[in-house]
Formats: C-alpha cells, structure tokens, sequence
C-alpha cells in the first residue's frame, strides 16, 4: 500500500523515552507500541499497584504516591517530576486519569516535554461539554438541543428543563464515562438528580458544571475515530457502534455499525473531519454521535484522546493506533490520505469489568486466583494471578476483541471467548456479555442504547439456580479437602457438604461417599432425594472432570483464602462455602438483615446522611459510597430509629463493614 512520506525519514525522532501517566492495560497497551517504535518507557505507579504487570513489563518505573488517584494519578506535580528525573522526553497520558486535562497538557509542554495528544487548547474547548456543543453549532455541526447556559443555580436549570421537556439528559460538562449523568422522565424527578449529578460530577471531574439534553429514545451511539497531524491533514478511520451500554457506560463496541450505510458512513464521517478541522486538532480523538431511528444525527461531544474500544478499529483497518499518535507526536505527517483507509471485515470487543451483573453491576474488588485468557481473540489486560482489583480505580479490568470476516463470525467468535476465558477470584460479567452478544437482538443489528435496560432489566437478574454439575463438582473437592485429597476405603462411610452461596437464599446440604467401584456418590439431600453418581476421572491443582449422567464434566477451581472455593462451569462462575467445615464461611455475612446497615462493597463514604435518633423508612438513602469512580447509594434495610452510626464520611469502608444501625420498628 502506498504511504505518504514522512518527515522523519531524514530528520532523526525528538524522544527516544517516553512515559505513561496511567496504569494496567492500557500502560501495557502503549508501552507495547512504544517498544516496537523503537523507544525505552517509563511506568508510573502507586502504592496500590507496586506489583503490576505494567511496572513490571517498562524499562524503568517511578513511584507517584498513594492508593487513591488524586494522591497518585491525578498528581500533575509528582507525574511531571517522574518524567523529569526518568529521564522521559515525552508523555502517553493513556484514557482516564489526566488524559483529557488541558492543565496536565500545559504542565508538560511548559516542562520541555512533548505531550502525545493535542494541543492544551483544543482539549480545553472540547472538554467542556457546553463550550464543545457551542462550538460545533456554530461550525455547522448538528447539535442535541438542549441547555448550556453559564447560569447554574436550581432554579435557572428547572426553567430549561420545564423549556425542553421531558424525558430530558443532566450531564457532566467536564467529562464523560458515565459519570454525573442522570436520565429524568418528569419534573417530580428532576431536583434530586440534578443534586446527584452535581455530587458525582465535582467528585469525579472536580467540576459542579452541567448541561441538558433532549433525551432521544431508542437512539444508537455511534461515535467516529478522527486523526490530524500538525500539517493540516486530518482523516476518518471509520465508526463505531457503542450502544449498548450500563449507567451510560460502553460494555460492547464494534466496528463497522450494522446500522450505519455506506452513504451514511460518508456524511458522518465528514462531519467529524469537519469538527476536527475546525479546533485545529491534532493527534487521535473521537467524536461522539446519536443516531435516532430516522437516520438523523447529532453531535454529543468530542474525546480528546485514545479510546478504550480503539482496538476494534485497529482490526479492521490493520493500523496501530498507538503508533499513529507517536508518529504525529514526534511530528510526522499521517501515513495515510483518506482515500487510503480501507475496512475489511468485522470487529466486537467487550469490556471485562469486575462487577456483579445479578447485583444492579455492583462494583467487586479482589484477588485474582486464576487467569487464562484464550488465544483466539485479542485479550487486552493487565490481570495475572496474585494480582489485586483496588476500589480506588475503574472497574474495567480488560477487553476481549473479535474480527470475523462479518459480523456473524465475530460474534460467535467473541461469545465463545467470553466462555472459555477463565477468571477466577473475583465476580465479573463476562457470562453476562456473552448472554448479551447471544441475544437476537444483537444478533439481528438491532441493539440501541435502552437495550440491556430493555432485555436485562435487573430486578430480573436475579441468582439461578445451581446445576447438577457445579454442586457435584464442589461437593467432591471440599470433601477431599476434608479427607486431606484422599479416600476412606471403609464402605457405608460418607461426608456430608453444607454448600452456600453468597447469590443464593438458601444451602444445598450433600452426602459424598467413595464406592467399592472407585465412584463417587454424591446425594442431594432434597425433598426427592435425589442421587447422583460421578465417576471422578482427574483432578489436579485447578481442573476437576468428572462423569456425571453420562456426560463428560469439566470444571476449573481455585481456593480463596478464607476457605471459599470459586468455580467456573461450562461459562459460568460460582462461589461456595462449605458451612459445615468452614467458622469463616459462618462467619461471613456481609448482607443487610434486619436493622444492620453494612457497606455493599470496598469504597469511600461521600455521604453519611443517617441521624442518630431520626425514624427512618425502608429504601430511604442513609449513605453514599463511592468506588470505583461512581457513587451508590446505602439504604436502609426496614422501618425504624437511627440507634447508632458507626461510620464517618470521608472514611474508607471494606465489604460488610456496618454502616448504621437501625432499631426496627415493632410490627
């Protein structure tokens, strides 16, 4: 394919160390281009992740400061003296974290460092969801009415909101991701969200600003990969399609949509040419689409960096993005025109988060125990056994990535990669993603932003019901725990199994004894007392396979150290304990019953709103926590009186720490 020339075919590279101001796989991502571009690299890192593959994978490595990311991650002082003393010329800023913060760009530029991203303005003017929206309209983009005025105070944002109508969008004007975004169908709604949305925006962005936006039902998300240099060349690398999505937040991307056309793929990508072009841009960047059901779009705002779903583009153009940015950070012209792009086939990513999908996707921290990614699909992450998930960062813990050569073969490609990669430690969603990308309406192209609230709603998602092979499975490794991995010979001998699950009500107690045929009986103590025999074929260290009703099982295992016993069965993945044999299994209650009020997982109390002595009612918000970078809401358990609150805001919280206690009212 014929390329441009470049500059730098004669004249010799700026930097030859580049650092990475982020963390996990996407430092991975960029330190793993950056090696091929011929450049030494520096990872930065906190107290939380001294043990990342990322630290361990750079050349070099310097420490920035605490766990939590505005002591760390967040420091432009401590990143900007790392690059310094590192010896770096040049800086990755990654996504997340500083990435779109014009301030962290000037810091850079003014400390003789090259910033590998656009200029300091630019991420300025498109940072701001109100100046961005401005901007675009008046360069003849079209734009989601709505309101971006400078007045922010209740009563200016209920007038607006009274002038759009309802249903209508609050969101974040200084960032994105989800955060500081409510959706409100009517006025009753709207004072508590617009407070909500203020909370979470100035604790995640430091910003209070916001905007309103007609919410536009049954719409798609389509957003185009744009890139500049600094000679004036600006192009498109095609769409994506991000519409399905959790609290306004991507779970699968692809690239091409299957609601996209040829011609509509022309004027949407010269309309984000066009947005680009007119800030002077420079670098990679996105530009983020509606698409309502008539096929008309709207601009909903720019990201001023490399996108998590970059790699969905990169398989169907064959480009590395990454080493398009170095390129025209170190001042080269853009190696291809326009007319140069080609799309060949189709490409499905989904995000690994840890989170709970039966739990209204409850964030999870943890140890991983066991990791193994496939090798027929591109896994980005930066998991390894022994590896931790910290509350103090994003859930996102990796990305899955199929190409097919359409998109039926990427699909079926993707959907069976979610099953057979392993991941156990912690509770994730990646059987979820998969039930998703299996659904006919995935599958037929016709999934739009309401999609999982549509077909997974989650008062639906509720614990299933434990096949016959996960309970034999787990009965034959906690009974050989308990026999020390050996057998009694001695007929009519059995071990009884009480397991427990945190996703289910209720114990499932069963009967394993060892048969003079070298079988395994397990016996379900159940109203039809149900028998099961299983004849064990192997086990070692983390696979268990078994014959069970004239079928072949596999499983994969590893044990927790508080005597819990994690499973993964034919794609899907459990917790039990053995109650029986287990004090920490008994122990463990980490639920709300009756008036105690515990934390639903690892994170900072925002709010502690709950009044000792103040009557309270069931569902009434007594606490926010935030993890993970969003906020949630602890609520009271029953009717009653505050007795006591033993929790501070400010204060960081681990899973069923009690929060607050109520004394119930007397029935």
């Amino acid at each position: 394919m014929k390329t441009r020339t470049s500059i730098l075919a004669v004249n010799p590279r700026p930097f030859d160390t580049l650092l990475v101001a982020n963390r996990g796989e996407i430092a991975l991502r960029v330190m793993r281009s950056a090696r091929r571009f011929g450049l030494r690299t520096v990872a930065v890192y906190s107290t939380a992740d001294r043990n990342g593959l990322h630290v361990k994978y750079a050349d070099d490595a310097c420490l920035i400061g605490e766990a939590p990311a505005r002591e760390s991650y967040l420091s432009i002082e401590r990143i900007v003296t790392a690059a310094l003393t590192s010896g770096a010329q040049a800086v990755h800023p990654g996504y997340g974290f500083l990435a779109e913060n014009a301030q962290f760009a000037t810091a850079v530029e003014e400390a003789g460092l090259i910033f590998v991203g656009p200029t300091p303005g630019a991420m300025k003017l498109m940072g701001n969801k109100a100046a961005a929206k401005a901007r675009m309209q008046a360069a003849g983009v079209p734009c989601i009415p709505g309101y971006q005025g400078d007045a922010q105070d209740d009563a200016s944002f209920v007038q607006a909101a009274h002038k759009l109508g309802y249903p209508l969008m609050i969101k974040s004007a200084a960032g994105g991701g989800g955060r500081g975004m409510r959706l409100v169908l009517d006025a009753v709604q709207f004072p508590s969200a617009l407070a909500s949305a203020r909370s979470e925006s100035l604790a995640a962005f430091g910003s209070d600003e916001l905007i309103l936006e007609r919410a536009i039902g049954e719409a798609r998300h389509i957003e185009v990969q744009v890139f500049a240099d600094a000679h004036g060349n600006v192009l498109h690398l095609g769409e994506r399609d991000c519409s399905v999505q959790r609290r306004h937040q991507k779970l699968i991307e692809e690239s091409p949509s299957p609601a996209v056309s040829a011609a509509l793929r022309e004027k949407l990508g010269a309309a984000a040419v066009q947005a680009a072009a007119n800030i002077g841009y420079r670098g990679a960047g996105t530009i983020e689409f509606l698409l309502d059901p008539a096929g008309d779009f709207y601009f909903m705002e720019m990201n001023t960096r490399l996108q998590v779903e970059h790699g969905v583009t990169e398989l169907v153009t064959g480009l590395d993005l990454v080493e398009w940015q170095l390129r025209v950070a170190a001042g080269e012209v853009l190696p291809l025109a326009q007319h140069e792009v080609k799309l060949s086939g189709h490409a499905i990513e989904v995000r690994l988060c840890a989170e709970d999908a039966k739990q209204k996707f409850l964030p999870q921290t943890g140890d991983v125990l066991l990791w193994e990614p496939v090798d027929d699909v591109r896994t980005d992450s930066a998991l390894a056994p022994g590896q931790s998930i910290s509350p103090h960062y994003d859930s996102m813990a990796g990305k899955l990535m199929a190409y097919g050569a359409n998109r039926t073969e990427a699909i079926a490609r993707l959907a069976s990669a979610c099953e057979r990669t392993i991941l156990l430690g912690i509770r994730h969603n990646l059987s979820f993603l998969g039930a998703c990308l299996r659904h006919p309406q995935f599958t037929c192209g016709e999934a739009n932003t309401s999609f999982i609230e549509r077909y997974f709603p989650t008062d639906q998602l509720h614990s299933q019901e434990f096949p016959a092979g996960a309970l034999v499975g787990a009965a034959i490794i906690f009974s050989r725990i308990a026999c020390g991995q050996a057998w009694t010979n001695a007929q009519g001998l059995y071990r009884l199994v009480e397991l427990r699950s945190p996703s289910a009500s209720s114990a499932e107690l069963l009967r394993v004894k060892a048969t003079c045929t070298g079988a395994i009986e397990v016996t379900r103590h159940s109203p039809s007392g149900e028998a099961m025999i299983a004849l064990c074929a192997m086990q070692s260290d983390d696979a268990l396979c078994f014959e069970l009703g004239l079928q072949q099982h596999r499983l994969r295992f590893a044990h927790a150290t508080d005597g819990g016993l994690w499973l993964q069965y034919r794609g899907e993945q459990y917790l039990f304990h053995d109650v029986l044999h287990s004090r920490a299994s008994r122990e463990r209650n980490v639920g709300n019953s009756g008036g105690v009020l515990r934390a639903s997982m690892a994170g900072r109390l925002v709010e502690v709103q709950a009044i000792v002595g103040e009557s309270v009612a069931k569902g009434q918000p007594l606490a926010v926590i935030e993890s993970m970078k969003m906020e949630h809401a602890l609520i009271a358990p029953c009717d009653g009186t505050v007795r006591e609150v033993l929790c501070v805001k400010g204060e960081q919280v681990m899973p069923g720490k009690v929060v607050v206690q109520i004394e119930p009212l007397s029935q």
